[in-house]
């Protein structure tokens, strides 16, 4: 392990090239330029390429191409970006290729701000593109979850051949903090599906199938898929949950602060406690729906963005007989610890 002082985009990319990504296609858009900026620094040191296309849309096409030859592929963009990339990720998805996109979320709609917002969970876990298919998404809250995270990424890419999504957002990706960085991997190399794989026979990867009975058999196999992920690979922080009785449900930079908040409830006698989704897709329904109502007196749901989104989900897994309440800010607003304690002593009474 290796420790350094790193801003979370910058961090990103440095985990991303130890990852063993060897390819990163991508164009400029705030707030998530450091990530391309390292990139065309330090992909050609790790023995990769970076390219920046002309276009969002182009650079997405760029790393369908590099994953299908097997190499370990990565875009970024912000979510007027990430909206252009999404054709290429539903092709990606139908063509089972592996790689890992990068959203540093800033509000809209529209142009928005260039401010930080959660305001794109709509777009990322309701599957972005065309299709119905899916991609896992995790949210750190931390720079060194941003580079955990990131890791972890492309493992579970490639191990089930699609699209992962990491949804950060613009404070994370400015903000400084000490990080201990992974050991390099050296890439996989000959990929079963790889077109690079040498042993010359011949492969086709597609997205297109002409018999209806084909993609309906590859849609019942993407949504086995799916369903493991529900059963096997839901990652939720509980924190100071053995006895709440108050919980905050919050994920990414608010449920950073949603934790600094439980803190000051805590001293102050409420025994709050925090229900962080790291992984959004799957989402942690099972550990909502088994919060007890005997014991649980209401739930706070706590994101940046107006209306809310992850509400939504929350309130479909939450018990019918725990009162649920939203406090959101929006547009580039950060929400503040101060806004948090203030809600849970209004729910309180």
């Amino acid at each position: 392990m290796e420790k350094r002082f790193m801003k979370g985009n910058e961090a990103i990319a440095e985990s991303a090239i130890r990852a063993g990504c060897r390819f990163f296609a991508g164009y400029p858009i705030t707030p998530q330029n450091e990530i391309p900026e390292y990139m065309s620094r330090k992909m050609t040191e790790a023995g990769g390429v970076f390219v920046q296309g002309e276009s969002e849309i182009a650079s997405a096409y760029m790393v369908f191409g590099g994953a299908s030859m097997g190499t370990r592929c990565m875009t970024s963009s912000s979510g007027l970006g990430i909206c252009l990339k999404t054709e290429a990720l539903s092709y990606m998805a139908g063509a089972r290729l592996p790689a890992v996109v990068v959203n540093v979320s800033r509000g809209g709609p529209g142009l928005g701000t260039i401010q930080p917002s959660q305001q794109d969970y709509n777009l990322i876990t309701n599957g972005p593109g065309c299709g119905g298919f899916s991609c896992m998404v995790y949210a750190p809250s931390t720079v060194q979850e941003s580079v955990d995270l990131t890791c972890k990424a492309f493992d579970m890419a490639e191990r089930d051949r699609n699209p992962v999504i990491v949804l950060t957002d613009g404070c994370l990706g400015a903000m400084m903090e000490s990080v201990e960085l992974p050991m390099p991997q050296t890439p996989g190399e000959n990929l079963e599906w790889s077109l690079a794989k040498s042993d010359r026979q011949a492969r086709i990867i597609k997205s297109f199938h002409l018999d209806p009975m084909d993609q309906e058999q590859f849609n019942e196999n993407m949504a086995d898929l799916y369903k493991s992920w529900d059963d096997n690979d839901v990652a939720v922080e509980l924190y100071q949950m053995q006895d709440a009785e108050y919980v905050i449900t919050a994920y990414g930079i608010c449920g950073r602060i949603a934790k600094a908040a439980v803190e000051e409830l805590r001293l102050g006698g409420v025994k709050a406690g925090l229900l962080r989704p790291i992984t959004l897709v799957p989402f942690p329904r099972k550990q909502l729906a088994e919060l007890n109502p005997q014991k649980v007196k209401k739930v706070l749901s706590v994101e940046m963005s107006i209306p809310g989104q992850m509400f939504i989900d929350v309130r479909e897994a939450l018990s019918a007989e725990i009162p649920l309440e939203f406090l959101g800010r929006s547009g580039g607003v950060v929400v503040e610890e101060e806004e948090i304690v203030s809600a849970v002593y209004k729910m309180k009474g």
